[in-house]
């Protein structure tokens, strides 16, 4: 296993996913995104005309889900099978269905063991995970766990910024959606015990990947909070 795991928790729009990304190029760590297993399935269920509100049908896709994704950050991919889904996965309709999969307790346990197993598969010096329950379920006890989050406000303005296709309005009605759907199956608002909570409302980009930085080598970035267990 690497040596290093920051696992690194948030909701839609808290730059997670952006920030982690940019962090582990920087450091030279590998990068999961573990949103885009769930997407990926649902992406899956949808081109094999299964009924994503149906449990039993998306759990019997599991055995046949080929899925792959690269972890180097410079060469980020998403395969099913032979199917390059990188941006397929991010289209609106998967999104709306996406919560779907996310809620079914077999499929999240065959996604966790998944994800243990491209971390323990790492060649890099480190690697940072990021999604919904990492610092909770997927790496309890990583050296490094952050919630990374933003007010609402902030959140729904850049997944605006993001998605083009779409109304501001419709963006934050479907962020909103996601998030009260999310919220169902795990905590992501409220950071764990020994986890650090970060608030990136009023930083950058840059400045929020600073202090992402500066919590991996141990130093106090802004607005940051620790939660002692």
């Amino acid at each position: 296993m690497t040596d290093m795991i920051v696992a690194i928790d948030g909701p839609a729009g808290s730059g997670k996913s952006s920030v982690s990304k940019a962090t582990a190029a920087r450091l030279g760590f590998d990068y999961l995104d573990t949103g885009a297993a769930y997407r990926a399935l649902a992406w899956f269920a949808l081109a094999s005309s299964r009924d994503t509100a149906d449990s039993q049908q998306v759990i019997s896709l599991l055995v046949d889900f080929d899925y792959e994704i690269g972890t180097n950050p410079g060469e980020y991919y998403v395969r099913v099978g032979e199917d390059d889904v990188t941006e397929a996965i991010r289209e609106p309709r998967v999104t709306a269905v996406v919560s779907d999969i996310a809620r079914v307790p077999e499929v999240r346990a065959f996604v966790t063991a998944l994800f243990r197993s491209i971390i323990r598969s790492s060649p890099a010096a480190g690697i940072i995970v990021e999604g919904r329950d990492i610092t909770t379920v997927v790496a309890p006890d990583a050296p490094v766990r952050i919630l990374l989050t933003a007010s609402p406000e902030a959140r729904m303005a850049r997944r605006a910024a993001e998605v083009t296709t779409q109304t501001a309005e419709d963006v934050a009605a479907q962020l909103h959606k996601r998030d009260s759907a999310d919220s169902r199956v795990v905590d992501f608002m409220t950071a764990a015990p020994g986890v650090t909570t970060l608030d990136s409302t009023d930083l950058d980009f840059e400045g929020t990947v600073r202090a992402v930085v500066d919590v991996i080598n141990g130093g106090t970035p802004p607005n940051k909070e620790k939660n002692h267990g």
